[in-house]
């Protein structure tokens, strides 16, 4: 492939960006050595995706996006979260291959380059894979880990482990992405379950270049029950057969009573294992409706056909 063709290809990035002050200058720092690095094969565009910053980093955006026009910028009119940011970026961006990283710096925007040409083998997605996780705590290295491969157990589509959404995918892969509109995302399972092939590169993950992380416990725990809810339908059936376990117990049990009380003198448990029956029984009970409930709630919001989010302000594009 000659030097002319290969500068025809336009690269665009999209950086979902919440509350980034500390770190959206470095951020841009090296992205645009990436755009220098690849200025022989490719352009390159930045989509910086808002949303809903609480800081002042909307503004540096925009003192940016004045002097480099090459710097797209979509503002939310609130916040909707990390995954429709993502979306958001990869709805508007046009390139030949659109990239996806986050502002914190954890994943090395300068393996976006090694990504491009591995795309041009023939590759639709190269996501990064992580090797290592720097300045995460044992806890939260270990929950990952239990995740990724619980989520596997879940869903009939293989997500890769130990991936986030770092990754590069070709115009192919985005238009077909474009057309999945629910509303509760799970982009990293999301492209998998669009099939095409795909390559991972491993790298060593960094600390976060400045700022905190968006993604605490609590968040995480609802992300991880949002990616399972979204991609399978199997606690559905583990629901479906505790419930009948739960038959099978309480019939076993009513048996073993009548059988105390026709044929022998020992005197029947009282209280104390009635309660206690009525406690652990009513507890399963209620869950197994929060998890139908769980999945009535994501049909009732995708009835309602809200858009995905809504732009206060576009800058370059």
């Amino acid at each position: 492939m000659n030097g002319n063709v290969m500068r025809n290809f336009l690269i665009s990035i999209v950086i979902p960006v919440f509350n980034e002050e500390d770190c959206i200058a470095e951020t841009f720092r090296r992205l645009n050595n990436v755009r220098l690095q690849l200025s022989s094969e490719a352009e390159v565009e930045l989509f910086f995706v808002d949303d809903g910053s609480k800081d002042n980093s909307l503004i540096i955006l925009r003192q940016m996006a004045e002097i480099n026009k090459f710097i797209k910028i979509i503002s939310f009119s609130r916040n909707f979260g990390h995954q429709i940011a993502i979306t958001a970026g990869i709805d508007a961006s046009h390139g030949d291959f659109v990239a996806v990283i986050d502002a914190d710096l954890q994943d090395p925007p300068e393996l976006i380059t090694e990504m491009f040409r591995i795309a041009l083998t023939g590759v639709d997605v190269v996501y990064g894979k992580r090797k290592s996780r720097a300045g995460e705590t044992f806890f939260k290295k270990t929950t990952a880990s239990v995740f990724y491969r619980l989520l596997n157990y879940m869903c009939d589509v293989e997500i890769p482990t130990d991936t986030g959404d770092f990754r590069l995918m070709s115009r192919k892969v985005v238009n077909a992405f474009k057309q999945m509109r629910e509303r509760h995302r799970f982009v990293r399972g999301m492209v998998p379950w669009l099939g095409f092939r795909s390559v991972a590169l491993e790298y060593e993950r960094d600390e976060r270049f400045a700022g905190v992380t968006k993604y605490p416990l609590k968040k995480m725990i609802l992300f991880a029950t949002n990616a399972i809810l979204s991609f399978s339908s199997k606690p559905l059936t583990l629901a479906l057969r505790l419930g009948a376990f739960t038959i099978f117990i309480g019939l076993m049990g009513g048996l073993y009573a009548l059988y105390l009380k026709l044929f022998t003198n020992i005197p029947i448990p009282g209280f104390t294992a009635l309660l206690l029956s009525i406690i652990l029984f009513s507890g399963i009970q209620i869950f197994l409706i929060g998890v139908v409930g769980e999945y009535i709630a994501r049909i009732f919001e995708e009835i309602k056909a809200r858009p995905l989010y809504l732009i206060a302000e576009s800058i370059n594009i």
